[in-house]
């Protein structure tokens, strides 16, 4: 049997193949505008080599997920000197396989970089629509709000990605979020934007709340997933971590829910920043992006 070596769970030719699979990841080593701690660059690679690890058998859904197919891409490190034309490259990048219908993870890498896949995945709900009018919906795991209109000098930043698809016109629902500006605080109560508070993620509520929220995006969702919304102590390799976060099975219970009751396009995970010998970190990471292909994969078949 011919193992790839550098692949996603270290699948076989049959199960990685791109002409067949469902899902292919796009691993984006992109670290431009991080403003704490270093070392996002190194997230995706960390990520692919600890899914090599993993058991491929899910027990909560009693199901092997790699047999939707999982395609891994070559990094992608974008030409471009300038954030725009570096993120426009990411754009087209992502768009290529979206067009033909993948399921598109795409693993930071720093959070700027999210806006280039989400508004790939816009064109491509778009075009996929009969009347060219398909609206997408953003859902943002994360411990930050990153409504900031710039920082650091750049509108692209990290701490202003999400301001950036706000102007794009796409409405969104924010999990986890615990530290933010007084602007950016002003901008959520003004707009009445959608967020569920890090301090809320214990409430008994907290499941039911997410669901009506989620009932008013589109049925077309991108999920963006900064792995600094999990609590530091679960989650420490991360520039920026804030305590206070989610935990593990209460967070997956919320994504079965949401790739149940929408049809998520394309995915990312971003800010894993690795730390020398602890391995826990981009473990979970991986069996985070694999967990939420077995949801797709449940889905996918509930509908068929």
């Amino acid at each position: 049997m011919a193992y790839l070596p550098d692949n996603f769970a270290l699948l076989d030719d049959a199960d990685a193949a791109y002409a067949t699979a469902r899902a292919v990841v796009l691993p984006v080593p992109f670290e431009r505008t991080v403003s704490y701690g270093r070392g996002t660059a190194g997230g995706p690679a960390a990520i692919v080599r600890a899914s090599q690890a993993m058991e491929l058998y899910d027990d909560e859904l009693g199901s092997e997920p790699y047999t939707l197919g999982i395609h891994t891409l070559p990094p992608f490190h974008p030409d471009g000197f300038l954030m725009d034309e570096a993120l426009g490259e990411l754009e087209q990048e992502a768009h290529r396989h979206l067009a033909v219908g993948k399921f598109l993870v795409t693993l930071g890498g720093e959070h700027s970089l999210t806006i280039a896949p989400v508004r790939a995945a816009r064109r491509a709900v778009t075009a996929a629509s009969e009347d060219g009018g398909g609206e997408l919906g953003v859902v943002q795991f994360d411990a930050h709000a990153d409504l900031r209109e710039e920082y650091g000098g750049t509108p692209y930043s990290h701490a202003s990605v999400m301001r950036r698809v706000f102007e794009d016109g796409m409405p969104t629902l924010a999990v986890g979020i615990r530290s933010l500006s007084t602007p950016e605080a002003g901008l959520v109560g003004e707009l009445s934007l959608p967020v569920i508070w890090g301090r809320e993620l214990g409430a008994p509520d907290t499941g039911a709340r997410f669901a009506v929220l989620l009932d008013t995006l589109p049925e077309h969702v991108y999920l963006t997933f900064d792995v600094d919304y999990f609590d530091p102590s679960l989650m420490p390799a991360t520039g920026t971590p804030e305590p206070g976060g989610g935990h593990w099975w209460p967070t997956l219970t919320l994504l079965r829910d949401l790739f149940r009751r929408k049809t998520v396009v394309a995915m990312d995970v971003v800010e894993l920043a690795p730390i020398g010998h602890l391995h826990g970190p981009e473990f979970m990471a991986a069996k985070l992006v694999y967990k939420c292909l077995g949801y797709l994969q449940e889905k996918e078949g509930a509908d068929a």
